[in-house]
């Protein structure tokens, strides 16, 4: 059953304000979205949302990615209420932070998809884990773990201020307004510009 009128214009009222880089058409064109991709599989009686294997989907078709640690770290980012589900507001307001966020917005996205286990913390092993994941396997070389830790102890040097051996917030922060390019510093997690 479509939305009521009434209930779709306050949930669009609703989200030109929580999802701020988003005009009204914007937003409901998303609504509008969001609804095709989530009716296209569920069962009529269930709560409108995206599964996960829905909202990879979108990742992968829409928006290029190929790597299943960091697809499942976005679905955890835009996942909120931690319900395993995407809602119609998570998905705008996701997606106001995803496409058009400020630096400052992104720099929180992207450290929270990559600190793992959620401890406010990027560690080695979480930095290793990222990278070994999404560099490419060079067969010629004798172990690539070796080099993936000179370059998780690289990155330590020219992120980790506070000398503590992991990332905090801050640090992240700070690497990233000096330096924009260490944003996606452990894997694609941004659409590109296009």
């Amino acid at each position: 059953a479509a939305m009521s009128r009434k209930r779709l214009q306050q949930l669009t009222d609703s989200l030109v304000r929580s999802a701020k880089h988003f005009n009204k058409k914007d937003v409901e064109c998303l609504i509008k979205l969001f609804h095709t991709l989530a009716t296209e599989s569920r069962d009529r009686f269930a709560a409108v949302s995206l599964d996960r294997n829905m909202f990879r989907n979108i990742l992968h078709c829409t928006f290029g990615m190929t790597d299943d640690m960091i697809m499942d770290r976005v679905f955890r980012a835009f996942d909120k209420d931690n319900d395993s589900c995407i809602s119609v507001v998570e998905w705008v307001e996701g997606l106001s932070i995803f496409l058009r966020g400020t630096l400052e917005e992104k720099i929180k996205y992207c450290f929270e998809v990559y600190d793992l286990n959620g401890d406010g913390y990027i560690s080695r092993e979480e930095m290793f884990h990222m990278l070994k994941n999404s560099l490419l396997k060079q067969p010629s070389e004798e172990d690539p773990d070796e080099g993936i830790k000179e370059l998780v102890e690289i990155t330590l040097k020219k992120m980790d201020y506070d000398h503590d051996g992991k990332l905090s917030f801050l640090d992240f922060e700070k690497a990233v307004r000096d330096e924009n390019l260490l944003l996606e510093a452990f894997g694609p997690c941004l659409p590109d510009i296009k």
